[in-house]
């Protein structure tokens, strides 16, 4: 079975070819124009029995579906809770239609691992006549990295009972407590701003803030959005683009503002990491993915090394290392990994279980 993942990030299009659950091939492209992006990766892959779409929100539904015209108009309605990431899902979904009717189309979501999630876990403290029809609730992201990290923590520790966090640290950053292979809290909410500081957004922030900047400034719910997702984060606090490399280079050579944002940055990972150990009953493993794991792997040893009252530590030297890895010491009350985020694969398992269905 040969399935054509589609990948969208924020700016960019991860694709991969997946034979028979294995990758063997991958590309990213720029994400600017839908067109061609999808001409791109339909043009180095041609021959598919299926093409899958990451969406990033997908709802209340706990599983893969095949995308109707239907389902991608209720699809882009979620938009505005994930505006970085789920129009950009849509148009590519529209463009892959246009050019290649016929060819099956599959949404896998990352709300779906998440869809489960305890009562005191996915409510909101808010009016029961704002909550009572269950759509003003924590919904949870980067679930196709969860559930990733999930099987490979039940395949290396051998038992399908681990309790572990997984720490999504890449654009967008999540901190998920999972017992047993399924999500029991996690830090992003309604919306991937909640939960820590990230590369543009801002993370959590007191809503009696908020409300004060809309009062004073005074600026539209447009301008909030924009400001909220764009402009703060690492960019906002250090005045870059919010690009890690460039925040860590200027942190480097002295500058005050990056000196903070990574303090900032890094504080707000371990709180919602300490949070989320509050779930569980005990931490088996924790497991670093992402792209900052991939990139910067020293960033990971200092994110570690604030954590040790939990007894969460990394070996720098084994931070460097490549693969699905142990970078914790030998002797570390908690063993801590650092993984691939896995999306490529888990995006093909999702087809191939749609596909399974469509042949029953």
């Amino acid at each position: 079975m040969r399935v054509l993942t589609l990948n969208p990030g924020s700016s960019s299009l991860k694709t991969s070819l997946v034979v028979d659950g294995t990758p063997v091939g991958w590309a990213t492209v720029d994400l600017e124009d839908a067109h061609d992006a999808a001409g791109q990766a339909l043009g180095r892959w041609s021959t598919v029995d299926a093409v899958v779409i990451r969406f990033v929100h997908g709802g209340s539904r706990t599983g893969p579906v095949q995308i109707a015209p239907d389902v991608l108009d209720a699809l882009e309605t979620l938009a505005p809770f994930a505006p970085l990431h789920q129009p950009r899902a849509v148009r590519l979904a529209r463009e892959v239609f246009r050019s290649r009717p016929g060819l099956l189309v599959i949404a896998a979501f990352d709300t779906a691992f998440h869809v489960h999630l305890p009562e005191e876990a996915s409510r909101y403290a808010l009016p029961r006549e704002w909550t009572t029809q269950g759509r003003l609730r924590r919904y949870g992201f980067h679930g196709l990295s969860c559930r990733h990290a999930a099987r490979r923590i039940a395949e290396l520790l051998a038992t399908d009972r681990a309790e572990f966090l997984c720490c999504h640290l890449g654009a967008g950053v999540s901190v998920t407590a999972i017992r047993g292979g399924r999500s029991v809290d996690t830090s992003m909410g309604f919306t991937p701003l909640e939960g820590p500081a990230m590369a543009t957004r801002s993370g959590s922030v007191d809503p009696g803030l908020l409300l004060h900047v809309m009062r004073t400034a005074p600026m539209s719910v447009e301008d909030m959005e924009e400001a909220l997702y764009h402009r703060s984060g690492l960019a906002g606090m250090s005045g870059t683009n919010g690009d890690l490399r460039a925040v860590l280079a200027r942190e480097a050579a002295g500058d005050p503002d990056a000196v903070t944002a990574v303090a900032v940055y890094l504080h707000r990972i371990r709180r919602e990491i300490g949070a989320m150990a509050a779930s569980l009953d005990r931490i088996d493993a924790v497991v670093f993915t992402g792209g900052v794991t991939e990139h910067q792997p020293e960033l990971i040893a200092r994110l570690a090394g604030g954590l040790g009252v939990f007894g969460i530590s990394a070996d720098p030297a084994r931070c460097l290392g490549d693969g699905d890895r142990v970078i914790s010491p030998d002797d570390a009350a908690v063993t801590v990994f650092a993984m691939g985020t896995g999306e490529d694969v888990e995006l093909a398992r999702d087809a191939e279980a749609v596909l399974s269905m469509e042949r029953v």
